[in-house]
């Protein structure tokens, strides 16, 4: 059976002038006008898109699923604006939920007047006895109450450990297991499901789900994939593989994509924990973490390369991005370009990149997992990153002008739930950096939100992420009236690239610009959001 829709305005590169496309055995068929299409297709099913904005659909190249999910349904910090906010929130939040372990995320004392992070007697005086593990925003330290550090085994022993102040590094990963401990299957699914109907409803039909030992466990992977949604889910395992049989042997273990996502490096800079050449501006004493030296960097870039498969990790700071690059240099020298760049490789978050650095991953077909929503929230002179870093260092982050400028392939993610998973969100922080010449263009990022994603993991047929004759039929009708009526009327102005240049539409990113509403969401012609 096909389907004939018609009536939309189609953002295809191939079909600049399309209104219609056929779509059979969820393939896209066809793509033209709506007269042809009626003619060519007569007996199909037809489909009033009533002027809707159709596009390809998005990827999400990073996600934390359960996490998301949890947040979704649990306490959510972010909205707190002062250490007295949080305790409150936290505190009728305990009140209408008054049984179970609490989980929270979202705090950022980096925007509170008192710059301090909630403590644990912060949170026994507003709980009492009640286990509670809150997430910092960027997930890389966490405060706990007493009752859950005294069921996490062994933490006082930890790294990153401190008897009050907000826990990180392994002692951070040991409170979060012990939290996970005490929430129940049916929780968990319930997270997961509540997670990826939300991307659904975004316009979102695959995500990259950065699994791994140190952040869910292994059974919280395998329970998201054995899930049954209509979002596909493309899984990444952060364990250090020893040679080629250790790396083929997790891999097939978990059933993941590749040994790559949140394999750490360092941590975060909202938490001092990214891994610096020079020490923190505002904590002149340390230069952050390191979690894997160089030895095992490079032996798990050559395991990974002598078995074929993507091999990654989560790297934030300069010296943790100089320490890839360097385990890279060395498996270039022994394996060869072409060994490397044939595997897919690929680097999550990669904040602090130099030109020459960049250049060399360029040559090396290593793909920049990014996330343009860390610059929109604590990127700029007055941000985050300028209170840890200092100016002159801040605006040499997230430079996706430079990576994509040296032919490093880019992908867009949300790191969910650090950021929205909003792609339109993540699409407009791209074009509106907050560091002059770091922009990419408007269709530059849809790329890297839609065929990136899909590039990132491993789908290179040239069609996939399109709307184009042979692609899947993924693809998002949106609701962009409020764009038209918001907008001048020049459509120059409207919308973010000019009809001029026979290149199809987006619509305008402008910080005044309301973005489109998602109508519907289409996986390889099934319906997985709206009518």
């Amino acid at each position: 059976m096909t389907t004939l829709l018609l009536n939309g305005r189609i953002h295809s590169p191939s079909y600049p002038d399309a209104t219609a496309f056929a779509v059979r055995d969820g393939v896209v068929a066809w793509l033209g006008t709506d007269d042809v299409g009626r003619a060519q297709f007569p007996d199909a099913e037809i489909v009033d898109l009533d002027g809707g904005f159709v596009a390809p659909a998005f990827v999400d190249s990073h996600v934390h699923l359960t996490a998301t999910g949890l947040n979704l349904r649990g306490l959510d910090l972010r909205a707190a604006t002062s250490l007295q906010h949080c305790l409150q929130l936290v505190a009728e939040y305990a009140r209408r939920h008054p049984d179970g372990l609490i989980w929270g995320h979202g705090w950022d004392e980096s925007g509170w007047p008192e710059r301090i992070a909630p403590s644990t007697e912060d949170l026994d005086a507003a709980l009492g006895e009640r286990p509670a593990y809150l997430a910092r925003v960027d997930v890389h330290s966490a405060a706990a109450s007493s009752a859950l550090r005294r069921v996490a085994p062994a933490l006082a022993e930890a790294g990153g450990f401190d008897p009050q102040r907000p826990l990180t590094s392994d002692a951070h990963h040991l409170v979060r297991a012990a939290a996970r401990e005490q929430l129940s299957a049916r929780q968990r699914h319930d997270a997961r499901v509540a997670a990826l109907d939300h991307a659904a409803s975004l316009g979102i039909v695959a995500v990259h789900e950065c699994a791994g030992p140190q952040i869910g466990g292994l059974l919280d992977w395998q329970e998201l994939r054995a899930l049954q949604h209509g979002v596909e889910v493309i899984g990444y395992w952060g364990e250090p593989a020893r040679d080629a049989e250790h790396a083929r042997a997790l891999l097939a273990e978990t059933g993941a994509r590749g040994l790559a996502g949140d394999l750490f490096v360092d941590g975060a800079l909202g938490s001092r924990t990214a891994w610096l050449h020079a020490p923190y501006h505002d904590a002149p004493h340390t230069c952050g973490n390191q979690y894997l030296d160089a030895e095992a960097i490079t032996t798990h870039l050559r395991a990974c390369t002598e078995a074929g498969i993507p091999a990654g990790f989560h790297v934030i700071g300069d010296a943790a991005v100089t320490a890839v690059v360097e385990g890279f240099a060395t498996v270039v020298g022994q394996l060869g370009v072409p060994a490397v760049a044939r595997c897919g490789h690929r680097l999550e978050h990669l904040e602090m990149v130099s030109a020459e650095q960049a250049a060399q991953l360029g040559t090396w077909g290593v793909v920049a997992s990014v996330q343009p929503n860390f610059d929109a929230h604590w990127g700029g002179e007055h941000g985050m990153y300028a209170e840890r870093l200092g100016l002159d260092r801040v605006h040499q982050l997230n430079p996706f002008a430079l990576l994509a400028s040296e032919g490093v392939p880019l992908a867009f993610g949300s790191d969910t739930p650090v950021t929205s998973m909003d792609p339109w969100h993540t699409v407009r922080a791209a074009v509106s950096h907050r560091s002059g010449g770091s922009a990419i263009s408007a269709r530059a990022a849809f790329a890297a939100a839609t065929r990136g994603g899909w590039r990132a993991g491993g789908v290179r047929d040239g069609v996939t992420g399109t709307l184009a004759p042979g692609a899947a039929a993924s693809y998002t009708v949106w609701d962009a009236e409020d764009l038209e009526v918001s907008a001048p009327a020049n459509a120059v102005q409207r919308w973010s690239t000019d009809p001029r240049s026979r290149v199809p539409a987006l619509p305008r990113l402008a910080a005044d610009a309301r973005l489109p509403r998602c109508r519907q969401t289409v996986h390889r012609g099934v319906v997985i959001h709206g009518q």
